[in-house]
Parts: structure tokens; C-alpha cells; sequence
């Protein structure tokens, strides 16, 4: 083993995975730092509006949010 990973061999691939490794995974990320996060918060739209967003797929409450914060100069 060489480096600080002992999970990377030097030819580069993985070693076998072991109970310290799985001890210490964890499945999410950090959480973000308060200033970043998002709030959940309600809001009524325009159907109209809403199937306007939904064109565009999935991520459309994304836009809706970039939109809404361009339109406040954000």
C-alpha cells in the first residue's frame, strides 16, 4: 500500500472493501451550512404557470427558483 488511501492499490485499482471501510462510510453528504440551504415554503401559481415550468422536465421548481430570483435582482 502506498499514499494515505490503503483502498487504492498502486496500479490504481480498488481493494477489497473491508468492515473499517463500511464502519466509516457514511450514505450522504455533509450537510450544508444554514445560509445555504433551502427553505421549504408554499406557493400558489397559475396552472398556466406551473405547466409552463413542467415543459422544461424534471428540475422545473429549480427554474422556477432562478427565475424568481433574477426577476428580484438576484
Amino acid at each position: 500500500m502506498t499514499g494515505g488511501n490503503p483502498y487504492i492499490a498502486e496500479n490504481g485499482g480498488v481493494r477489497e472493501l473491508d468492515a473499517r471501510f463500511f464502519a466509516n462510510a457514511r450514505r450522504d453528504p455533509p450537510p450544508l451550512p444554514a445560509a445555504k440551504r433551502k427553505r421549504r415554503t408554499t406557493i400558489m401559481l397559475d396552472a398556466d404557470v406551473v405547466e409552463r415550468l413542467k415543459e422544461g422536465g424534471k428540475g422545473w421548481q429549480t427554474r422556477a427558483n432562478a427565475l424568481i430570483g433574477t426577476d428580484l435582482g438576484m
